[in-house]
């Protein structure tokens, strides 16, 4: 039986060959690198004991340095063992859990038709390049040279042009033997019934190759030159080569790498995987002028569990980037999801390495959002949950997103999830701080325990008079007022912060609320200024907050967490605030702790851990009183305003 090449590839990319292979051969563990897809073993073809033979994920195939043997799959299976070809392609086919192709002498003939349209799509691309090097080419040549492509890039991925001519490419392969019907399936002319003569698809363009998962050229993209033509860019249509929703653009050289670099990178056009790919970030592929779609999806899941989905900042690209939350959702899995990296308004990849290199876009990736994060920004984003029916519609929204979701599992986590968040966001129920029956009495005396319990309550009463633990349960916490209005009067710390921002553990839930305000405002534009941060619609809601906030900087004369302090003050204010902040929270849970054991048979042990937090909360007391006074060690004076 004549397998079909795709579904053979199909399967290969599924199932990675060590698994294969470590089936009946056991690896070297100290030559082996799992994490990277590199596996090294004794040969199982000739006899050795120091391990010779190298298999590599990334590349799909084996090789042993003692005997020279090397192949696929498919080849170890049959050369190994033995098995015939077909029942080799079984075994992985059952492994990759994809069904076994019925005989089909059509899908057999249309195979091989396939492999001569691969060697007419060859010659175009030839054709391309060579114009493109030619006389016609130089305005092509000029444009490619003013986006910053080098000659080496430009021959990496194959960049050509297409002249404005109607007829240049289809007599070009007709003189070299390429029939007529050939060079229509190929989708390089346009014809109808309704047209006498074909005529060249492509005329005066920037010639970008499409090529599949092995390396072939299956479709082209084109980027016209003329600022009259309607469609800037302009793929090849659907043929027996071309899928396009099946397709990702510079997918086999981003899989090489993508293992290797943990992720892997989709972004919106060619130029910008091509750009990115020139300042060495190799790992980033494209759809191909339409939004991404669910067997795109597949294929970058298949070669990383956590891909990251790439936007442009504008308007455009937000609504893309909410649009493919609902094709991700049903998909995700224990371990299996996908973060989104916003690009800054009006900004693309490749101005940003163009103009900062690949530091500035791999700062962008480095601040790539949870799914869930982006999920509550969709539904939040500009909108006032000023009513129980508004809030009670936010909810339905979020249980219905969620409920798209397949695996169990996965599942009720988002459930829990939106359940706290929307809890934290609208405030929790109000509840007695010290329990309801009876109170609270973990340090009432024990039988036999007297004279510890004595020291135990002495200790506990003193922690709690501590200014670093009794801060957190005040009606708006100084030091979590103090690190959200810095970011309201300085937004540009985001740009450091952003991931010490969204994990800050709030107490009060106007700050929550106010928070994630800040942060939806943040995911759509990038404001400078507390100015024009309040002049969004979505802190339309949160006045009220802003302005007790506001008074108690003011009373507390905290001036770095204000507007008029110079943003270096307020960074530094932030980043020891945030130390203190996050320090308080981890004492007060080792606080809980150290009195649930001492509520139940504590012994010495436990009481002297209590003494041990007790030293630790005079040390942070000592270094928040230098934050209270920065202002005074920075040479500028504390004031009220």
């Amino acid at each position: 039986m004549r397998f079909p090449q795709s579904f053979l590839d199909e399967i290969r990319d599924r199932v990675p060959i060590s698994d294969v292979i470590g089936k009946r051969v056991p690896w070297d563990k100290r030559k082996t690198n799992a994490q990277r897809g590199d596996y090294w073993a004794c040969c199982p073809f000739h006899g050795e004991k120091t391990p010779s033979f190298h298999c590599e994920d990334k590349k799909g195939r084996y090789y042993c340095f003692g005997c020279g043997v090397s192949g696929d799959h498919f080849r170890f299976l049959t050369e190994l063992e033995g098995t015939p070809f077909p029942e080799a392609v079984r075994q992985i086919a059952d492994l990759a859990g994809v069904p076994m192709p019925e005989r089909d002498p059509e899908a057999e003939r249309r195979e091989q038709a396939r492999s001569t349209l691969s060697d007419v799509m060859e010659m175009a691309v030839a054709y391309f390049e060579a114009q493109l090097q030619a006389s016609a080419g130089a305005k092509a040549r000029a444009y490619l040279r003013d986006r910053g492509l080098s000659g080496t890039t430009q021959k990496k991925f194959r960049l050509g042009y297409a002249p404005d001519s109607r007829n240049g490419l289809k007599e070009h392969l007709a003189s070299r033997g390429a029939a007529k019907d050939q060079i229509e399936a190929c989708g390089l002319v346009v014809f109808r019934d309704d047209i006498p003569v074909s005529y060249d698809r492509f005329r005066d363009r920037i010639m970008f190759p499409i090529e599949d998962a092995r390396g072939r050229t299956i479709a082209f993209g084109g980027r016209a030159l003329s600022p009259d033509v309607p469609a800037k860019y302009l793929n090849s249509p659907e043929t027996e080569l071309f899928h396009k929703g099946n397709v990702l653009y510079n997918y086999r050289r981003a899989r090489e790498v993508a293992r290797e670099a943990g992720t892997i990178v989709a972004v919106e056009g060619y130029m910008d995987v091509i750009a990115l790919d020139q300042a060495g970030i190799a790992n980033a592929v494209a759809p191909l002028g339409t939004a991404l779609t669910e067997n795109q999806l597949e294929m970058l899941w298949r070669l990383t569990p956590e891909p990251v989905l790439c936007f442009d900042g504008d308007k455009a690209g937000v609504r893309a980037a909410w649009r493919s939350l609902d094709l991700a959702l049903p998909g995700l899995k224990p371990g299996r999801s996908v973060r989104y990296a916003l690009l800054p308004d009006g900004k693309d990849p490749d101005d940003l390495v163009r103009q900062g290199g690949s530091h500035a876009f791999t700062a962008i990736l480095a601040g790539a959002k949870p799914l869930a994060d982006m999920l509550w920004s969709r539904e939040t984003s500009g909108k006032v949950f000023d009513t129980p029916e508004r809030r009670a519609e936010l909810e339905r929204l979020l249980r219905d997103a969620a409920g798209t979701i397949r695996d169990e599992s996965v599942r009720r986590h988002y459930g829990q999830a939106i359940r706290e968040r929307i809890a934290a966001h609208f405030g929790p129920v109000s509840q007695s701080r010290h329990g309801g029956k009876g109170g609270r009495d973990a340090y009432g005396p024990r039988k036999g325990r007297a004279g510890m319990a004595g020291g135990r309550l002495a200790i506990s009463e003193s922690l709690t008079r501590s200014r670093l633990l009794s801060a957190a349960v005040d009606n708006m916490p100084l030091r979590e007022a103090a690190l959200v209005s810095a970011v309201l009067c300085h937004p540009d710390l985001l740009a450091e912060h952003f991931d010490d921002f969204t994990g800050l553990d709030l107490g009060h839930g106007g700050l929550e609320r106010l928070r994630g305000a800040i942060l939806d405002v943040c995911a759509t534009s990038r404001p400078r200024t507390r100015e024009a941060l309040l002049e969004h619609p979505a802190l339309a809601g949160q006045m009220q907050t802003i302005a007790t906030l506001d008074a108690l900087i003011r009373r507390a004369r905290l001036w770095t967490a204000t507007g008029e302090a110079a943003f270096e003050d307020a960074r530094e204010g932030f980043r020891q605030a945030l130390h203190l902040h996050r320090r308080a929270r981890s004492l007060k849970r080792e606080l809980r702790a150290a009195e649930a054991a001492c509520a139940s048979d504590g012994d010495e042990l436990d009481y002297n851990r209590l003494a041990d937090i007790q030293k630790e909360i005079d040390t942070a007391n000592s270094l928040e009183a230098l934050v209270d006074g920065f202002g005074v060690s920075s040479g500028r004076p504390m004031r009220s305003f």
